[in-house]
């Protein structure tokens, strides 16, 4: 049974894992278009959860204090990930150019389980924020917690399953405002400038080995 201590942790945990990973960014978009299309969203749920906790794990083992150890690795991880979103914001763009390319269930055409999931893992594991945020800050934050770290651990790893798992599912709500290609063409079309931003933020960062 959970102490006060414990339960406090774990509350702290789901609190602080929510705050980090309910933005705007490359994986919530792609698990947001995922879902519109209804296409493989349980296993893109699952990749995106399973990382998460993988990641936390990893920080609350000492990860996190590692990898502030090693600055270049960061600079790397930085200019791999600004190409990779680079060339994906090139692709949502190229997409909201074309008007007829943008309905969920266009021609029956649907992505592949093996190339959804490399995407998702790419967009994932490519990117630094996510070393940054799960592995250094939460790892850094649960250490604070001694004995309860794994209840802090816990709560961030629930958050994440929870929002992902609502994100993927609850953006079928969405499909009569997506039926027309219009809307899909203003998704896409954010969607590349989040990726260009984004990009261009790592680019900075890498640059300043920040």
């Amino acid at each position: 049974m959970l102490t006060s201590p414990a339960l406090l942790a774990g509350v702290a945990g789901l609190a602080l894992g929510l705050g980090l990973i309910v933005a705007i960014g490359a994986q919530n978009a792609f698990v947001l278009r995922q879902g519109l299309r209804l296409e493989h969203v349980a296993a893109v749920v699952a990749v995106c959860a399973l990382s998460d906790i993988v990641l936390i794990a990893a920080g609350v083992f000492g990860a996190g204090a590692a990898v502030s150890r090693v600055p270049w690795l960061i600079t790397v991880v930085c200019f791999a990930g600004a190409a990779f979103l680079l060339g994906y914001g090139f692709l949502a763009a190229r997409r909201a150019l074309r008007p007829g390319a943008l309905l969920p269930d266009a021609g029956g055409v649907r992505t592949g389980l093996a190339v959804t999931v490399g995407t998702c893992l790419a967009l994932t594991w490519l990117n630094p924020h996510v070393y940054l945020d799960t592995v250094v800050l939460l790892g850094s934050m649960a250490s604070t917690y001694g004995e309860h770290k794994w209840q802090f651990a816990a709560g961030a790893a629930v958050g994440s399953a929870v929002w992902f798992t609502g994100l993927g599912y609850g953006a079928r709500l969405l499909r009569p405002v997506f039926a027309r290609p219009s809307a899909w063409r203003v998704l896409d079309g954010g969607i590349a400038l989040v990726m260009t931003a984004l990009a261009i933020s790592l680019v900075v960062r890498g640059a300043s080995g920040a």
